[in-house]
């Protein structure tokens, strides 16, 4: 990145003077091999597990209370899940379904998270080892 600053007062130097900011230190050790460790306790690290939590822990536990409350249902309510919807389709062949597109939707949102939100910050992870150029 190239940043600017001003020439310093009282001279009469006009303009501005660039330079570019060096780039971060590799977390590398000394046979060229990542270092798992320093890359752990990385600020990037951290925020890509951050990115992950965010959406992997609402999901599974979204999830997992909708299958669950499917087998609860399936077990101690069976006179609802054997309600009529049309014609011998019942309430619980319409939930067993949903439960298949449920879990194509959670497929695909997080395909779409994971590049939206994942993938740049694994590619700044990497960048500290400079994987990424090898």
């Amino acid at each position: 990145m190239e940043k600017a600053i001003p020439p310093p007062a009282g001279t009469r130097a006009r303009g501005f003077a660039t330079f570019d900011e060096p780039p971060p230190p590799l977390l590398v050790d000394e046979a060229g091999e990542p270092d798992y460790p320093a890359i752990r306790d990385s600020a990037e690290f951290r925020e890509l597990r951050r990115r992950t939590a965010l959406f992997v822990v609402p999901a599974v536990l979204g999830f997992l209370t909708w299958y669950l409350g499917y087998v609860a249902l399936s077990a101690y309510a069976p006179g609802f899940m054997g309600t009529p919807v049309v014609g011998l389709v019942n309430v619980g062949m319409v939930f067993g379904l949903l439960q298949f597109a449920t879990t194509i939707a959670l497929t695909a949102w997080y395909a779409r998270h994971a590049r939206r939100r994942i993938d740049p910050q694994v590619a700044a992870v990497r960048a500290l080892t400079a994987e990424e150029r090898r």
